[in-house]
């Protein structure tokens, strides 16, 4: 016979419930808990995981002792004396207590610990099942019989002696003071204590046998005599009627754990009180218990929530509460920092005595980190003057006119409060008649095939240096592919002249260039070095769209297949940065619209999945980069979203979705999807258009193509979406792109283009305020630019650099991001809609 003394506690862990027949036993929150966890438990779960350098953690004397060391459940961790490395053993023995469960071996367990013990001394998994066999095997009173049994003694209960009114809206407190009602109906001598011969009586002069099925009174006593000793005290008819007191301390309710990324934490939930139900954790209103997430894997023996290996995807806000007890809940704000990982440019440069230079750094981590420059090991701060100046919060170490001593090694160091990152950009002054190695590599080099726009037009590739609006290189129609000696752009048949057509261009690692020639079906690989094409890759028709994998080095082509788009495919290209005889692999995947991979950033550069959109399906196709499989199928159908374009950040892991305009009505908020549980987690806020993210994740740019309204939204560091401004403009946004401030750090302007109209609109992000640059000409019509919605694209120039362009239907503009001015026209190039950057990656 089974002995319980705690038995609620084993049923609600079980999964099984108490049926209420007139609706003491449960309460309208408990049940639709009870229906959303039950939703989430046959969901598929999965995550994304971004992954950082080895070099921000370090890994000498990581694990030196037990402390970061991580045991799952049974087991803990112990030094071993003779290799003095900590390592995971099964526990010895576990706590003295009866919370019984029933195991997926079908065995009886005490408690949870026993369970988890026996999973590890087995080598097995062992998991909680959601079955009341082990229980009531071969007993004739059965669950449900039982639960019967207590809803009729509340019912018989109140009808001696209702609630008092005061208590109308408080279930918990109505059923709190039935059960002492009961308890004193019951207690005929009064002793404090409910004896077998006292519930027998009752038994009996209620004439209950008939409508108690298989119990009796006495069951009472079998599983509910908390200390076994033949009595039932009321708090132990409190813990067999499930009367739960729970607690908060006030001061306790929002609780704020700052955590560095890498490392492992554990939230544990703050709420306090006898016979306290097993607490349950959400995220962006989500239930965690039932998904099997790869870093948050595993609730302790106090219902604590592990996550390992934190990254920035895990900030935000995890709360929990009882089950059953929505109304009482803690709120864990989990602050995420990251050490600082910089990237400095020029990492060497010459220049002759009385020019300029200047020496930048950039800097990302959270919080920011502050910037210090050394030269030759010497701090340079007393040094400053009218002629060396720091800019930008010190990103820039500007010298205004550079003389033979300020030859050297200049270090840019970055500190926060949990780390530092340093790297050094070499200065060397030598006059034009004393030129050294590294001013000929400079000069040479660098500006003969880097930090130019390779320029893809009707005439070929035109090879732009942006400082002085020259054209380098111009590889006309006629020149021929290196491998094949076919020509660049095969002439046409019945066509006067001959020309191109381009679609789309990737830079692959700076050191070569894909782009798609939709009507020859193929990809042409440009070798940057050389500045030739030196081979082609047949491909499936019209391929129309590349996107460069850089955490798996591979190019992404997606063909339409014909212009109405009625059998696109997806391919593969592997190894892209080994350059010559390559080769296409097909996928998978069919009915494609279009996809989407998430980019790479200094502190995230490594992605593991990517996403698919089906033609007209409401939903979007997790995929496995590297193994380039379908790992699960995110549903839109709640919503009515057919997905359009997605963003995403990886301050707080939320993937922004553009839907897709229905013609009957406006445009529909963007759906926000939790990279950590991949939930839909609700609409960002009314926020509509296209999505576009700041390359350090920290900025939101949606613009609504028909209304010309751009809305600017923040991630804070605990990973809240918060509105900064909404701004109205006549712009129909073509395309747009950020540009790094030159005056403060971390911040970013945004240019945008406009499919209709000649002015380019740019935007000072940290203060809303707006400019036009105006008459820029009228922009490729949406008829000789099938290939997107993006007929008058924006390119930037990269991290450091300070010049965009932007083509018009005959010409390039050139424009000056650091003045925010129209530097140059490029006349004589027709339809020049596909544009790549060399330069510093």
């Amino acid at each position: 016979m089974m002995k319980s003394r705690s038995f609620w506690l084993s049923l609600v862990l079980l999964g099984v419930f108490l049926s209420v027949t007139r609706g003491w036993m449960d309460s309208a929150g408990s049940r639709r808990h009870f229906s959303d966890a039950g939703r989430l438990q046959q969901e598929e779960s999965g995550r994304f995981e971004v992954t950082r350098r080895k070099v921000l953690y370090g890994e000498d004397g990581l694990h030196a002792s037990c402390e970061k060391k991580y045991c799952g459940r049974g087991s803990k961790c112990v030094v071993n004396k003779d290799t003095n490395q900590p390592e995971c053993r099964c526990v010895e023995d576990c706590k003295s207590s009866y919370m019984p469960v029933c195991g997926s071996d079908g065995k009886f367990y005490e408690n949870h610990c026993q369970l988890h013990r026996a999973s590890c001394l087995q080598r097995k998994k062992i998991y909680i099942i959601h079955s009341k066999d082990c229980f009531f095997k071969g007993d004739t009173c059965t669950m449900a019989s039982y639960s019967r049994l207590k809803s009729i003694l509340l019912d018989l209960q109140a009808r001696r002696r209702s609630p008092p009114s005061s208590l109308a809206t408080d279930r918990a407190a109505q059923k709190r003071f039935l059960v002492e009602e009961l308890f004193k109906h019951l207690d005929v001598n009064g002793d404090g204590r409910l004896s077998s011969s006292e519930l027998a009586q009752l038994m009996e002069q209620e004439d209950l046998d008939d409508d108690l099925l298989d119990c009796t009174l006495e069951d009472l006593l079998r599983f509910d005599d908390y200390n076994n000793d033949g009595r039932l005290t009321l708090q132990e008819l409190y813990t067999a009627f499930q009367v739960v007191r729970l607690s908060l301390p006030e001061d306790q309710k929002i609780s704020v754990t700052t955590i560095t990324v890498g490392l492992s934490t554990i939230l544990t939930c703050g709420i306090r009180g006898a016979l306290r139900p097993p607490i349950i954790w959400k995220r962006n209103g989500i239930i965690l218990n039932f998904l099997d997430l790869e870093d948050i894997n595993d609730f302790g023996e106090d219902d604590s929530l592990y996550i390992t290996k934190v990254t920035t995807i895990h900030m935000g806000n995890y709360t929990c509460h009882a089950y059953g007890y929505e109304e009482l809940y803690q709120t864990h704000i989990l602050q995420v920092n990251v050490p600082p990982v910089i990237r400095v440019y020029p990492e060497t440069q010459a220049q002759e005595p009385g020019v300029s230079a200047s020496l930048k750094c950039h800097a990302e981590g959270i919080p920011n980190p502050r910037i210090t420059w050394l030269k030759n090991g010497v701090d340079i701060m007393p040094k400053l003057s009218k002629q060396l100046t720091l800019l930008a919060n010190g990103s820039e170490l500007h010298i205004s006119s550079v003389r033979y001593e300020d030859t050297g090694a200049y270090t840019c160091i970055a500190k926060n409060e949990v780390g530092v990152d340093e790297d050094i950009s070499s200065l060397f002054i030598e006059d034009s008649a004393r030129k050294t190695l590294a001013n000929i590599l400079w000069r040479e080099e660098g500006l003969s095939v880097g930090n130019m726009f390779y320029v893809f037009s009707d005439d070929g590739i035109t090879v732009l240096q942006p400082n002085e609006c020259e054209i380098r290189r111009h590889i006309r129609p006629e020149e021929r592919i290196f491998t094949s000696y076919e020509e660049i752009c095969p002439r046409v048949e019945g066509e006067g002249t001959q020309s191109c057509l381009w679609a789309s261009a990737v830079n692959v690692r700076d050191k070569y260039i894909y782009v798609t020639q939709p009507k020859q079906h193929r990809v042409m690989i440009i070798d940057i070095q050389t500045q030739k094409a030196i081979q082609s890759l047949d491909v499936d028709p019209l391929p129309t769209k590349l996107h460069y994998d850089k955490s798996h080095d591979q190019v992404w082509v997606l063909s339409w297949g014909d212009m109405r788009k009625s059998s696109p495919t997806l391919q593969v290209i592997p190894e892209a940065s080994a350059g010559e005889y390559q080769h296409v692999i097909r996928t998978p995947f069919e009915g494609v619209d279009d996809f989407f991979i998430p980019p790479t950033n200094l502190i995230i550069n490594h992605v593991r999945f990517g996403f698919i959109f089906n033609k007209s399906k409401s939903a979007v196709h997790k995929i496995d980069l590297e193994t380039v499989t379908h790992v699960k199928t995110i549903s839109f159908r709640n919503y009515s979203c057919v997905p359009q374009a997605m963003a995403y950040t990886h301050l707080g892991g939320y993937f922004l979705v553009q839907c897709r305009r229905n013609r009957l009505r406006a445009a529909s908020p963007q759906l926000l999807i939790d990279s950590v549980t991949d939930a839909v987690i609700g609409t960002n806020s009314d926020v509509s258009g296209t999505p576009h993210v700041s390359p350090d994740g920290r900025y939101l740019v949606s613009a609504d193509e028909d209304s010309g309204r751009i809305k600017v939204q923040a991630v804070t560091v605990q990973g809240e979406i918060q509105l900064i401004y909404d701004l109205q403009t006549n712009i129909h946004v073509s395309d747009l792109t950020f540009q790094p401030s030159f005056t403060e750090g971390n911040q970013y302007y945004i240019y945008a283009t406009s499919h209709l109209q000649t002015d380019v609109l740019f935007v000072e992000l940290s203060t809303g305020k707006m400019n036009v640059l105006k008459n820029l000409k009228d922009p490729i019509t949406s008829k000789d630019w099938p290939w997107s919605s993006h007929n008058r694209i924006m390119k930037d120039s990269g991290l450091f650099g300070q010049y965009l362009i932007t083509p018009a239907k005959d010409s390039l503009f050139v424009i000056n991001g650091k003045q925010n001015t129209l530097r140059c026209e490029v006349s004589g190039i027709r339809r020049g809609n596909t544009v790549v950057w060399v330069g510093e990656v």
